[in-house]
């Protein structure tokens, strides 16, 4: 159960935050004392850097405007991209205006011009926990530097959304539904691709019986779909009979 198990790991997660707030806050602060320093490739500054974004990740599970400040505070001054991308990560699924912040300053600092970085954007937007998270990737789409025929870009946005299980699992089917659309889309620029798409849906018969029926409608919709490719239909077809 999708639902149950996004729950359940926010839940067992906030109440380690919770429980262990003041020593989280302590140790990310022994950890980020050289913040500003040169940035170092040596064993204790990435040891460092991994104990402090460890704690941020569970003290972002708070969603307080104290650990809001923090995570801010860290991607606008850090100088390690290891930590730029925690803090982002950090407010990504937050419903407060210090989303947008954190990546609109993404984009304009790191991001434009960038396409690793641009790819590395679009997927912590597609994989964030939020309510209208299909809405935003299918926005994402629309962006003037989403570019359909850039196989990184489809699976910075398509793929990483086939990843975010609460969402891409909502038990109405919208994210099945939006997937088989996209895979159409792309069966038409790049078959390969859209092969690889169509295997989100070969582990339906692990989930129960509504979200099978679901996606085994959109398996059915794509290998009744007049020319779709070899490549895409052998994966729907197969799928479908194991």
């Amino acid at each position: 159960d999708p639902d149950a198990l996004t729950a359940a790991r926010k839940h067992v997660k906030k109440a380690i935050a919770v429980a262990l707030k003041d020593k989280l806050m302590a140790t990310y602060a022994e950890n980020n004392a050289d913040a500003k320093a040169p940035f170092s490739k040596s064993a204790e500054a990435v040891g460092a850097r991994r104990i402090k974004n460890t704690c941020l990740d569970y003290l972002s599970s708070l969603a307080t405007d104290e650990t809001r400040g923090v995570a801010l505070k860290q991607l606008k001054e850090s100088n390690a991209m290891s930590d730029i991308v925690a803090a982002t990560v950090a407010l990504s699924g937050d419903t407060t205006p210090a989303r947008a912040e954190a990546f609109q300053h993404f984009y304009d600092k790191h991001a434009k011009g960038n396409d690793l970085l641009l790819c590395k954007w679009f997927m912590m937007q597609a994989t964030s926990d939020v309510p209208d998270a299909l809405a935003q990737a299918d926005k994402l789409l629309s962006h003037p530097d989403f570019v359909m025929t850039n196989p990184n870009k489809q699976r910075s946005v398509i793929s990483a959304f086939a990843m975010n299980m609460k969402h891409f699992h909502n038990k109405d089917g919208s994210g099945y539904k939006w997937l088989g659309d996209k895979i159409l889309q792309v069966d038409k620029i790049n078959n390969q691709q859209a092969a690889r798409l169509m295997s989100f849906f070969s582990t339906f018969r692990r989930y129960d019986d509504s979200r099978q029926k679901l996606m085994r409608a959109q398996l059915d919709r794509l290998v009744a779909t007049e020319g779709l490719s070899k490549d895409a239909y052998e994966v729907a077809s197969k799928t479908l009979k194991d």
